[in-house]
């Protein structure tokens, strides 16, 4: 395997967060930081973020609207962050690329989570019309992640199925399964 830098190699996306821990204030502005520095697509930097820290209204508007299987375990983390993207520009043209800049600047506040040894888990199941309704979104705004931000809890503390993959080895395709031919 070719090296990786290791806030790549050890990036990792647990269930089992403290829950009790919290974010300081610093923390969260350094991971909107990283995500603000991702490229996009003509520099538009579509992304849009709403942070939830644990007990606000925010977070309890957010962990309502994730299906019950991810609200199981999400409850636990310091903070749900709602990343989501602007559809159309300043002039009304289409952003077209939107949701993969919104991708590179999730990435990039994964990258720093790990640089400040706190973990990350995406989420993908949620309601997306209860998140724009409770969250009172503009229609030109289109939820597409919850990124669940805290650190490393007990794994023991989750439901058995839960647990079995927390403490299972991590494994990633092939490098030649994922090359076109």
């Amino acid at each position: 395997m070719a090296q990786l830098s290791p806030l790549l190699a050890t990036r990792w996306s647990p269930h089992a967060f403290d829950p009790v821990a919290d974010l300081t204030d610093a923390e969260v502005a350094s991971l909107l930081e990283a995500a603000r520095w991702a490229p996009s697509a003509d520099n538009t930097q579509p992304w849009r973020f709403l942070v939830g820290r644990r007990n606000d209204e925010a977070y309890k508007r957010i962990l309502t609207n994730l299906t019950p299987a991810n609200q199981r375990w999400a409850g636990r983390a310091s903070a749900l962050l709602l990343g989501a993207h602007a559809t159309t520009g300043p002039t009304g043209c289409p952003l077209i690329h939107a949701a993969y800049d919104l991708g590179q600047a999730v990435a990039h506040l994964t990258v720093q989570a790990t640089a400040l040894r706190l973990y990350v888990r995406q989420i993908s199941g949620f309601d997306t019309a209860g998140l724009r309704t409770d969250l009172e979104l503009a229609p030109a705004v289109r939820p597409h992640v919850v990124v669940a931000v805290g650190r490393l809890g007990d794994p023991a503390s989750l439901p058995e199925d839960l647990r079995l993959r927390e403490v299972g080895l991590r494994q990633r395709r092939p490098l030649t399964e994922l090359m076109l031919h």
